[in-house]
């Protein structure tokens, strides 16, 4: 980096943020997971924090791309973005179902919308383990794939005791791949002076 831009460190208030987030939203998606898996799959409460481990993972997103370049860091951000949104729309449609509303995913129409949307969430976590193989211990990298993979199944298939383990691994992964980076710079770029 050069001239108005300095690599900051994994100590840096963003840095540390976004570093964090790599432990806390996986864990935050566990407890949703664990609420759905115990108390069904229109529960509000486990909806309420689905939506907040979603909005989570927003932020894993951001140090999912601050860690990549190029072309993978640009189609990262483009579905990790959508990814992101529907993941945050999953949580809201639960809500909805809850309160004895229409679920969208049986829906037709604009509807539609949530299910590829929906399916770009699990995409973001195969390219965040293609990210995170310069950076992580290669069994991070691949739980994260593995995650990235079993999403779908657990999640479309409403299996809970499946869903529950996906995000341990993916608590498991994150955490592992939080401790590598907190032992290296940290690219994310701040502005210098």
């Amino acid at each position: 980096m050069t001239g108005h831009a300095a690599t900051a460190r994994s100590s840096s208030p963003l840095g540390r943020l976004l570093t964090a987030s790599l432990v806390v939203a996986p864990a935050v998606y566990l407890v949703a997971d664990v609420l759905y898996a115990t108390r069904g799959w229109d529960d509000p409460t486990a909806a309420v924090v689905h939506v907040l481990g979603a909005v989570g993972y927003t932020l894993v997103l951001v140090r999912l791309v601050t860690l990549g370049d190029g072309v993978l860091a640009a189609v990262l951000l483009v579905v990790g973005a959508f990814g992101a949104a529907g993941d945050v729309a999953y949580g809201f449609n639960t809500i909805h179902v809850s309160l004895g509303d229409t679920d969208l995913v049986d829906a037709a129409g604009a509807a539609v919308l949530i299910k590829p949307l929906g399916l770009c969430f699990p995409l973001t976590l195969l390219l965040g383990a293609a990210v995170l193989r310069r950076h992580a211990p290669v069994w991070t990298v691949a739980l994260l794939a593995a995650g990235g993979l079993a999403w779908p199944v657990a999640h479309i298939a409403n299996i809970g005791w499946l869903a529950v383990l996906v995000n341990a691994a993916l608590v498991a992964a994150f955490a592992g791949a939080a401790a590598a980076l907190s032992r290296t710079p940290d690219p994310v770029a701040a502005p210098v002076g």
